[in-house]
């Protein structure tokens, strides 16, 4: 399939979409999506239509109605269909965020010799996150990694943290 260039708000309700379809496993509501991504139920609506012409979302009609991703929507995301991923824990100030895991942990610049930055891909919502959060991503499943980070700055359309990593740790397997 062709890349799709989806516009900012087209890509945040999509993954919004797609987040919470993984949660509910079942089809989501225009309201839900709105309230994830605090808009206008109404701009949800009027998005869709065009996600949906591009073959991305389909619409479920009726009272139970609502809308589920197509197999398009997660290839343009770029996001891998899994039936079972692992969930890598994702804290912001010392709690749990529950409803989100950590995709990707990407480091962006590791050979500064005094700084070093990662950016922190989740799927679900992370719209409570501020500049200078202290967040920890991890452990992953399977070097154990735990990243300890302060957010920078956050990337609401790729649904990513910008950080500034304070500490990693991936313990030696014995």
């Amino acid at each position: 399939m062709a890349d799709i260039d989806l516009s900012s708000s087209q890509k945040q309700i999509l993954t919004a979409l797609v987040d919470l379809f993984k949660q509910k496993d079942d089809v989501v509501k225009g309201k839900e999506i709105a309230e994830r991504i605090d808009r206008n139920p109404g701009t949800i609506r009027n998005q869709m239509q065009s996600l949906k012409a591009l073959q991305l979302v389909e619409g479920i009609p009726g009272p139970k109605g609502g809308y589920k991703p197509t197999a398009e929507a997660y290839e343009s995301l770029d996001i891998e269909q899994m039936d079972e991923p692992a969930t890598v824990p994702l804290y912001r100030n010392g709690e749990r965020v529950e409803d989100v895991n950590v995709s990707e942990i990407g480091f962006t610049s590791v050979h500064h010799p005094s700084l070093c930055r990662a950016e922190i891909v989740a799927q679900g919502s992370i719209h409570e996150f501020e500049e200078g959060d202290a967040v920890r991503a991890g452990p992953t499943p399977i070097s154990r990694l735990v990243v300890d980070a302060t957010v920078d700055a956050k990337d609401d359309t790729n649904n990513t943290l910008i950080c500034k990593i304070d500490d990693m740790e991936a313990p030696a397997n014995s």
